[in-house]
């Protein structure tokens, strides 16, 4: 049994919390255990069954909670480390994913005769239900000339808190008003570890528009709505704890949750991707990475700061210290390979798969790999959660052009895989026409598993590919902060030379596949900008009759 000092990481995902066991020396990953959330997603009904409209998408802040009273104590067991041992504990979420609560961290959701509000729920990341109120709060910002705007590329997103919360004041003014805060779900998670509520400074930056010491105005949210005047001063603002700093110590409570020793320090909470990019060791400027699973996150940090076009915000020392931190994404990419296998794969398929002891998405996979690039004859968008960067507008929807009566499941699925990667690809174009240079590419987070893919966004994006050495490294990232908060670094630098891990060059870009990908990235980009720039509006129109014919 190891007696070394160690450290826990949780990572709480869309649909499950992983905690990991981390030895402080040398970052040795020694136990890791994953607990479900009990309710998932709620994205048709509510708990008690009320209904829900399209786009919502809410989660109860309960199952965080029942993360940590399993998974950190079976990753304990299954390191074999003793409780006191463990000199720190870090966290990290999904963002932005907020939720209202009273002065205390009470959820409204659990006050009676509220659990049949939906407002009164955690909005997940992916609720995309507040994009009229993100239309308006980028339209007004542009015709005022409001400074901030340019840090997140011209454009606020839909899934940001403000437009989050400014839906719910339009919607439900009884739970704004009993909102005495409204927290981040990363900051939410580390008072209820620690008794103490710090905002984290990348959430604060990135989903909460905090540049430069500010929020947007009182007299600009007004302009929004007279009941909004107040939102920052009076539901958001919070002293700010920077990332890697100590919130406080883990309290008798939640140390009887956890098995952990009351008093150690609970580390300042993080987002899943920004943490991630320590534990590739992406200390370096021009390091991307990005972090692939249910959606995927582009984060890097840069010497230059740059406007770039649809970004999701540059904030100072957002990812790491003295350097400008950007943030892009994709709202969707595992899930709409997930979304195909659900609802297109055919019977014949599956029981095939079964057959030779493969996943669907494995069979279609080996089957993909056999073709040259373009032999399916197909180009698709990759919106069908909408559009976060560079469009910024998740009222955009999924395309697929080229299909015939020849057309087979493993085309359209080849297809989706190249669609992400042409995205990232948008993504990464957009950084280099802002002299914001993207010098390295590092891929973590589960897709990392599927090797075609991984080839595809290689030669896509004609870079090498590196991937991370983890298989858990949001968490491996939460846990190497945790040690720089108990002072076993001196800062997320020399943590991630000594705690992180990551493989250089996997992936090596072949010059054939990727000029016949130049050929189809041309076509998505027409199709990118014909649909997405307001050439067409149809998306947009077959939005408006759906949610007429939802009502």
């Amino acid at each position: 049994m190891s007696l070394a000092p160690c450290v826990v990481g949780v990572d709480f995902g869309t649909l499950s919390g992983r905690a990991l066991v981390v030895r402080v020396s040398d970052g040795a990953e020694l136990g890791v255990a994953e607990h479900p959330y009990r309710h998932a997603v709620l994205d048709k009904e509510l708990p008690d069954g009320t209904p829900l409209p399209p786009d919502w998408a809410l989660q109860v802040p309960a199952d965080y909670l029942d993360v940590l009273r399993h998974a950190v104590p079976e990753a304990l067991a299954r390191a074999g480390v003793r409780p006191e041992q463990v000199v720190g504990i870090g966290t990290d979420f999904t963002a932005c994913t907020v939720l209202p609560v009273l002065a205390d961290g009470t959820p409204l959701c659990e006050l009676p005769g509220l659990d049949g509000r939906p407002h009164a729920y955690v909005k997940l990341w992916r609720h995309h239900a507040a994009q009229g109120q993100a239309d308006r709060i980028n339209t007004l910002a542009a015709d005022r000339k409001e400074p901030w705007l340019q840090r997140y590329g011209g454009k606020i997103s839909s899934e940001w808190e403000f437009a989050k919360a400014l839906q719910v004041l339009e919607e439900d003014p009884e739970i704004y008003d009993r909102t005495e805060r409204w927290v981040e779900a990363a900051d939410w998670i580390v008072w209820q570890l620690c008794g103490t509520y710090v905002r984290n400074a990348c959430t604060a930056g990135y989903k909460g528009q905090l540049q430069d010491g500010s929020y947007p105005s009182p007299d600009y949210l007004a302009a929004l709505n007279p009941g909004f005047a107040g939102f920052a001063t009076d539901k958001l603002d919070q002293p700010i704890g920077q990332l890697g700093e100590s919130a406080g110590c883990l309290t008798a409570e939640a140390a009887a949750w956890t098995g952990l020793p009351e008093g150690i320090s609970v580390c300042v909470g993080n987002v899943d991707a920004h943490v991630t990019a320590p534990a590739a060791t992406a200390v370096e400027a021009g390091q991307m990475v990005a972090i692939m699973g249910t959606s995927t996150c582009h984060v890097m940090s840069s010497d230059q700061q740059g406007a770039v076009p649809g970004m999701c915000g540059v904030v100072e020392g957002g990812i790491l210290p003295g350097l400008w931190g950007y943030e892009a994404g994709q709202s969707g990419v595992g899930d709409i390979f997930a979304w195909f296998i659900r609802t297109g794969l055919p019977a014949d398929y599956s029981e095939r798969a079964t057959a030779l002891g493969q996943t669907p998405h494995e069979y279609l996979t080996d089957l993909a790999a056999r073709q040259k690039v373009g032999e399916h004859g197909l180009v698709a968008l990759d919106w069908h959660s909408g559009n976060r960067s560079v469009l910024v507008d998740h009222d955009l929807s999924g395309v697929l052009v080229g299909q015939t009566l020849s057309t087979r499941p493993e085309d359209v699925y080849r297809a989706l895989l190249e669609a992400t990667a042409f995205g990232t690809r948008t993504i990464i174009d957009a950084f280099e026409s802002a002299s914001v240079p993207v010098r390295e590419l590092i891929v973590a987070g589960g897709l990392t598993k599927n090797a075609l893919l991984m080839q595809i966004y290689a030669d896509v994006t004609r870079r090498p590919l590196g991937v991370i050495g983890s298989a858990q490294g949001p968490a491996l990232g939460a846990a190497m902060h945790a040690a720089v908060a108990a002072g076993a670094y001196p800062d997320i630098r020399a943590a991630a030379h000594a705690m992180g891990n990551v493989h250089r060059g996997v992936y090596l870009p072949d010059p054939d596949r990727a000029a016949a990908y130049d050929r189809l990235y041309a076509e998505y980009r027409l199709l990118h900008d014909y649909f997405g720039r307001g050439a067409n509006e149809v998306m947009h129109r077959l939005r408006r009759i759906r949610a007429e014919a939802s009502a």
